[in-house]
């Protein structure tokens, strides 16, 4: 590949991740008709949306997990620096934690957007139903709605439940980035240590979450009318 031909496609591949956030942002800021209705111009309907945006749920809940980790791991290496070098490791660590936070956020944003267009698919879906004339047509279309209904449903709680997970060890991340921001010393840095465990414990929570509720989207997906 030429390096003009290289350039051009990475710039391809940026808009179209900037229109993908840009969608992403309308579908959570309640602009859903715009939303839907730029994308069923380029024949993509809400069931495609849905799987689309759960597979999405799956990568961004394994980046989180990632981040996380290494964000934990960020901070355990402060607690063996020669203090000499515990500033350049704390600006690590402030930036581990950064990047957690942003990681959260987008992974909400994504969650949300998962259920708005789930409810809507199933409101579209419902509606549709009384205009299917032929009856058996009609009841084997509302047995699939309601199975696809009941586990979207086991979906959101287990995503719910990962939301939940999340705030625990960013917070104690937190805690421990603005108490060494006014303590960066070797004294404030020990007695940190024994924290570790409570944020071990917090994280590997969150990972088993993570790891629920992926497996909950990869079963969600495989089971979705195509």
């Amino acid at each position: 590949m030429s390096l003009h031909q290289y350039l051009v496609d990475r710039r391809l591949r940026s808009l179209l991740r900037l229109v993908v956030l840009i969608a992403l942002a309308l579908v959570v800021a309640g602009c859903q008709t715009v939303y839907y209705s730029v994308w069923e111009s380029l024949g993509r309907e809400k069931r495609d949306l849905l799987r689309s945006n759960v597979e999405d749920v799956q990568k961004d809940q394994e980046e989180v997990g990632e981040q996380f980790e290494d964000t934990l791991e960020r901070i355990r290496a402060l607690y063996g620096v020669d203090a000499d070098k515990l500033e350049k490791h704390y600006d690590k660590a402030k930036s581990e934690y950064e990047s957690s936070v942003a990681r959260a956020d987008a992974l909400r944003e994504r969650i949300d957007a998962v259920r708005t267009i789930g409810e809507d698919l199933f409101e579209e879906w419902e509606e549709e139903l009384g205009e299917i004339s032929d009856a058996s047509l009609r009841r084997r279309s509302a047995e699939s709605l309601r199975v696809t209904r009941q586990r979207f449903n086991d979906l959101e709680t287990a995503l719910a439940r990962t939301e939940a997970a999340l705030d625990p060890p960013l917070q104690k991340f937190k805690d421990q980035v603005l108490f060494l921001k006014h303590n960066l010393n070797a004294q404030a840095v020990g007695s940190l240590r024994a924290e570790t465990v409570s944020i071990e414990e917090d994280v590997d929570e969150l990972l088993g979450s993570l790891r629920a509720s992926i497996r909950s989207a990869e079963r969600f997906i495989a089971d979705l009318p195509e």
